[in-house]
Parts: structure tokens; C-alpha cells; sequence
């Protein structure tokens, strides 16, 4: 009766782990659905400021704007990386610094001196268990990162980027392609760049990039440098968002997936108990049953 009794204990156990895993599951799912409700939102914004940004620089005018030029060779580079606050949500975290470790060794190896900033609890933790001491860390980006914070960093980037502090700003995140598609990837936000916005398809009706069009007439008031001047900050600053939206949509659905498949199995787990707990029930009947008809036997 042992046995049945520490079976119960452990399906019991089994069962307030499942209620655990289900709610964080339900959880991440609303969260989820208004991550991508905002993230949805901001694609198409961003997607037709980086399309006016590459129209601009087809035009036939001579401007330029110092954001918009490429260092050769590359000298210092910061590298940010985008990952979670709460872990339990799959190979979100170990995805992303995977590949900023990565562009961060082939910097090292490359000659390059890269910098490290770090968003998130987990990619904190992870760099100090490396030996690797971030330039910056921050922990107040859940998922709900707000422009007006962002801001704040892409103004301090662009301060960085003009004065030679930086050669090039690369951000690891967790791109959202899709509900069933996410990539862990490094993109460079510095200098800007026409329309790199990464393999996240248009949003429906857009119309199609216009990477080799011919050079469109533009009639610039007051001029074209003063346009140029408000339109690149505010594109990084756009795209920049649009990582931390990204990031924020993919951390739910990682976790999502890994809380329901935590539940599946605990559910297969607590069946797999009360089968073992029926048949040492059965057991332990069967044996009772042969002590009384041995004894009774016994007694003729």
C-alpha cells in the first residue's frame, strides 16, 4: 500500500504543477496577442519611413546625412542584445546570445573592438557567468517596451555614432516573421540603411520596394539636408522600437510553446500515474484477496 500511497503524492504533485504551467501559458498567450496587436502596428510605419528614406537617397539632389555613411574599416562596434527578464520560454535566450556571442568573437577576431549592452535579465546573467562585463545593462524592458524609453537609447546611439565612439550599432534580437516562425538575428541599425528590415514580409497591399527604380523627382521644402536631418534619426529610432517590439512578441510565444508543451506533459505524465496506481491498487487487492481465502482455507 506503500507504493499506491507515494504514487497519489507524486500525481497530485504532477496535477499543481500542470495548474501552474496552464495559467502561465493562458497568461503568455494574452500577452502575446497584445504584443503582436502593437508590433503590427509599428511594421508598417516603419516600413514606409525606411521607404522614403531609400527614396531620398535616389534622388537626384546632393545630400547626404553623416547616419547614412558607412566607416571603412570599422574600428569599434557596440553590440545590443535583446533578451528576457523571467526565463521558462524554451531556447528564446540561449537563441540570441548565440548569435551575438558570435558577431561579438568574429569582432574580436576581426580586429574590431566591440562593445556590449545588454537588455534583460537572462543575457545579463549569462555574460557573467562568461567573464564578459556589458558596457550598459538594463532590466526595465518587459513586454511592454515604450518609444519614449527607446528613444532615450537611440539618442545616446546616434551622439555615439557622430562622435566616433561607434563604427556600427548591431542589434541581436528575435526577429517575428510569423505566429509559427521567429529567428534569433544580429541586424545593423548604424549606419542607416535604405530598406534593411530584416525578412519580415510587407504588411498586405503594401506596394513592392523600389530598390532599382530610377531616381524619383522630389520637390523639397524647405530644402532636402533639412528634411534628411529630421527624417534618418527618427527611421533608426523606428527600427530601433520595432527590435524591442519584435523581441517582446517572440518572447511570448516562446514561452507560449514551451508552458503548453510543459502542460501536454504533465497531463501525460499524470495519466501515466494513475495507470501505475491502478494496477498497484489491483495488486494489492489480488494479494489481500489470496491472505483471506489462504487463511480461510486454513481454517478447515
Amino acid at each position: 500500500m506503500a507504493k499506491a500511497r507515494a504514487i497519489i503524492k507524486r500525481r497530485k504533485a504532477i496535477e499543481n504543477i500542470r495548474k501552474i504551467t496552464r495559467t502561465m501559458e493562458l497568461i503568455a498567450t494574452n500577452r502575446f496577442k497584445k504584443a503582436l496587436n502593437r508590433a503590427t502596428e509599428a511594421a508598417a510605419y516603419t516600413r514606409k519611413i525606411a521607404e522614403l528614406v531609400a527614396e531620398l537617397g535616389r534622388t537626384d539632389q546632393e545630400v547626404s546625412h553623416p547616419l547614412l555613411i558607412a566607416r571603412e574599416p570599422v574600428a569599434r562596434s557596440l553590440i545590443l542584445v535583446l533578451t528576457s527578464n523571467r526565463g521558462l520560454a524554451g531556447g528564446y535566450n540561449s537563441n540570441v546570445l548565440r548569435a551575438a556571442t558570435g558577431r561579438y568573437l568574429d569582432d574580436q577576431t576581426g580586429g574590431i573592438e566591440p562593445k556590449l549592452e545588454v537588455a534583460g535579465k537572462r543575457g545579463i546573467g549569462y555574460y557573467r557567468f562568461r567573464k564578459i562585463t556589458p558596457q550598459e545593462t538594463y532590466t526595465q524592458f518587459e513586454d511592454k517596451p515604450q518609444y519614449s524609453e527607446v528613444e532615450v537609447l537611440a539618442d545616446r546611439y546616434i551622439r555615439m555614432y557622430l562622435t566616433g565612439a561607434i563604427d556600427r550599432l548591431d542589434v541581436a534580437y528575435t526577429e517575428f516573421i510569423s505566429s509559427s516562425r521567429q529567428a534569433a538575428v544580429v541586424r545593423t541599425l548604424l549606419p542607416v540603411s535604405g530598406l534593411d528590415l530584416g525578412s519580415q514580409p510587407a504588411a498586405k497591399g503594401a506596394e513592392p520596394a523600389l530598390e532599382k527604380a530610377e531616381p524619383l523627382a522630389y520637390e523639397f521644402l524647405p530644402d532636402a539636408r533639412s528634411i534628411l536631418e529630421e527624417i534618418v534619426p527618427v527611421s533608426l529610432k523606428v527600427r530601433l522600437f520595432k527590435c524591442f517590439l519584435d523581441a517582446a512578441v517572440s518572447e511570448q510565444i516562446a514561452r507560449m510553446v514551451a508552458m503548453g508543451g510543459a502542460t501536454k506533459n504533465a497531463d501525460d505524465l499524470a495519466k501515466s500515474l494513475s495507470r501505475q496506481y491502478n494496477r498497484a491498487r489491483q495488486n494489492q487487492i489480488t494479494r489481500d484477496l489470496a491472505d483471506i481465502v489462504g487463511a480461510a482455507a486454513a481454517l478447515e
